[in-house]
């Protein structure tokens, strides 16, 4: 096992372990990144929980930086069956750059993932597909009575993430 894979083992999945201090490590060396990719295939569900944190908060900073990786995050979120996994990988489905069709692929991904089990897997999904939808017009139809119809639960975190979703969508379409 790679030296930095190796430090995202041990402990269990309520803790994010090391996964800061690699994501500082591949921010310093982004090259890095390839191995925090290979480690989403670990054997180790903590492993592959971890590199999928690592990699969702350094794409965060370094856009572009999953392009080269998005025929395998593709696949990978196909197949994912953590729910750990699934929201960090929905987040990162619309930084992947997608053209049209893989775009529509990835669409279909987080509708169903809106129907996970988690509501933390489902909210990062809502989030993914507004952004995914954004300068698509026929996605964006499809997903704005969604993000509607989820603003008008009284509670929890996806009702209260649909509510600023749909304020951001309104202002944007104001704008």
């Amino acid at each position: 096992m790679a030296r930095l894979v190796a430090e995202l083992g041990g402990g269990d999945r309520r803790s994010i372990g090391k996964s800061n201090a690699v994501v500082r490590s591949v921010l310093a060396d982004p090259r890095l990144l390839t191995e925090i990719m290979d480690g989403l295939s670990s054997d180790d569900r903590l492993v592959r929980m971890r590199c999928a944190d690592v990699a969702e908060k350094v794409s965060a900073q370094i856009p572009g930086c999953l392009r080269p990786h998005a025929a395998v995050l593709m696949v990978l979120a196909e197949s994912a069956a953590e729910p750990e996994l699934r929201w960090h990988l929905a987040q990162m489905l619309p930084r992947l750059g997608l053209d049209a069709r893989k775009r529509r692929t990835a669409a279909s991904l987080l509708f169903r993932y809106l129907r996970d089990d988690s509501h933390i897997v489902q909210t990062c999904a809502l989030q993914a597909l507004v952004e995914l939808a954004q300068g698509d017009a026929p996605l964006l139809g499809k997903v704005r009575p969604i993000v509607d119809q989820l603003s008008r639960g009284r509670t929890g975190a996806l009702a209260a993430r649909a509510r600023k979703l749909r304020a951001l969508l309104r202002k944007r379409q104001a704008g």
